[in-house]
Parts: C-alpha cells; structure tokens; sequence
C-alpha cells in the first residue's frame, strides 16, 4: 500500500499549527490590542464588516466599573470600547443580522443591544428581575430572518425564542439530563436550515432542535462544552474544556478534532476570510487561528 506523501509546510518562524478536517490553521495569541487592566476576556463576536468584539468580565463587588465590549480591527488595531456604565455580569456576546451588538447581562437577567459604536438600542428581560423570564440567561443567537433564541442556561434551563420585534414566541426545556433538558445550556448557533445547536454543558453534549423545539438529535464525546459557531456552509465548531476544538458537519459527523487553546475556550467566532477566534478565560486572552492550506 503506498502511502501519500505531502510537501512540507512552509511558515515563517516557529509557530503552533493545528488541523481540523483536511484545513491547517497557524495559530496566534494573544491576538489583538486589548486595554491594560480589561478585565477577563469570555466572549468574542464578528459583524459584518470583519470587526471583532471582545467581551471582557470583571467582578462587579471588588472592580470599579469598566468597559466591557472591545471593537477591534480586521487587523486587530483598537477602535473602542464601551459598556462601563452599563453591563454589570457581562457573559456572551453576538451581533444580530442588522448590526446590533447584544451582550448578556447574566446575573441582571437581562439582554442588552447597543449600536456599533456603544449606544443602547433596546433590552430583553427584565433587569434585576429573575423569571420576567430569564433567570440567569448565558448567550443568545439569531435566525437568518431576525427571530432570537436565547439560553436561559445557569438557572432557567431552558430555550426562548423571540420574533424580530420582540414578542416572545415560545420557551421549551426544563432541567435535568433526558434529551430536551439542560444541566447548563451555555453556547447556541442557529444553523442555515433553522435548526438552533445548544451547548449543554454540564451534560457534555451538543443537542440539536428544530424551530420549533423538538429535540433532534444529540451529540456526545465532549467535555464540558462551552460554544458553537457554525459557517456558511453548515459546519459547526465546537470548543470545550478538554480543551479541544472539534468540526461537524450539519448530520453530526466528527471531520476533525485539534487542541488550538490551553485550558479552555469560553465563546468562540469565526469571520468571512476563514480566520477562527477563541475566547480564552485562564490565560485572559483572545487566540487567532489563521487558515493558510
């Protein structure tokens, strides 16, 4: 049996490769210029024009407020930040198909948008207000059409779904560990075909649901995972706390496995050039994965 041989890599330097699939990704970190004394990056998000949002965490009883959401350049080069007087438990982030930022406000139980450059748009929840019906949220995702799903995940164990304006449509989920509950259902993404993926953590698995909540299939192999990005195509990322990065096709089949962060990343995201970032909490950073075969 004759075995392929490949040519050998070219890259400049000494750097940290990984492979997912039949794709090679040089791996950077820290990547970009995060304020001194940011506080603890936890998530991160792309928009449409490729700029980069960090979310950032600080304990809110010992830190004086700070900003909590960072825009960064395609490049990595600091354009703002924002968020201080604002997000107190600041948890996930993401950007809907309009523009708007919406971070989640865990521990306020509430949602928050704001425009590109930090004013504030509307809310979801009721801040200060467990049950008016988030109880703990953990992330949010959005539909191609504009309807949000959000994870109802420390305390509510549940999914909620919203239209475009904000009536809320329906809530399904419970806790426990069937299918169809949540220990901790942490990190979503809506596929292309409307499916939402949820990232039940404390359960060590991936469930998929259709649109309308019925369990469609679950995933298993992780440890603890934390997010999930999907591209164009229907792949799915998975980052957990083994830690390893794994990629999936839309049918559940496991094309590729790497271990790109040290302890773990907490939010992961991915932009329209093939670059993936993680959000790493222990070291406090962001790692860049460039595509270069």
């Amino acid at each position: 049996m004759q075995t392929e041989v490949r040519p050998a890599l070219s890259l400049p330097g000494e750097c940290l490769v990984v492979a997912l699939g039949e794709r090679h990704f040089r791996v950077e970190r820290p990547w970009g210029a995060l304020p001194t004394g940011a506080g603890k990056v936890t998530d991160v998000a792309v928009d449409g024009a490729n700029r980069v949002y960090v979310l950032t965490r600080r304990d809110h009883y010992v830190d004086a407020p700070r900003d909590c959401v960072h825009v960064l350049a395609p490049d990595g080069a600091h354009l703002a930040s924002w968020g201080a007087e604002r997000i107190l438990d600041a948890h996930m982030l993401a950007v809907d198909p309009s523009g708007r930022v919406w971070v989640v406000d865990r521990d306020c139980h509430e949602i928050v948008a704001f425009d590109v450059e930090g004013r504030e748009l509307e809310t979801r929840g009721r801040r200060h207000r467990p049950l008016e019906p988030f109880n703990h949220p953990s992330a949010v995702a959005f539909t191609h059409e504009g309807d949000m799903i959000v994870a109802d995940g420390y305390a509510g164990g549940s999914l909620h779904r919203f239209d475009a304006d904000g009536r809320h449509l329906h809530r399904w989920g419970a806790v426990g560990t069937v299918p169809g509950e949540f220990l901790t259902a942490h990190g979503l993404w809506v596929l292309p075909d409307g499916r939402v993926a949820v990232a039940d953590r404390e359960n060590h698995r991936v469930q998929l649901f259709t649109p309308d909540g019925t369990c469609d299939a679950v995933w298993t192999g992780f440890h603890r995972p934390s997010d999930i990005w999907g591209d164009a195509a229907g792949q799915l990322y998975v980052a957990d706390r083994i830690p390893t990065l794994s990629l999936f096709d839309g049918a559940g089949q496991r094309l590729g496995r790497c271990r790109p962060v040290l302890n773990g990343a907490h939010g992961i995201h991915g932009d329209s050039t093939g670059h993936l970032f993680l959000a790493e909490g222990n070291p406090s950073r962001i790692t860049r994965l460039v595509p270069f075969s």
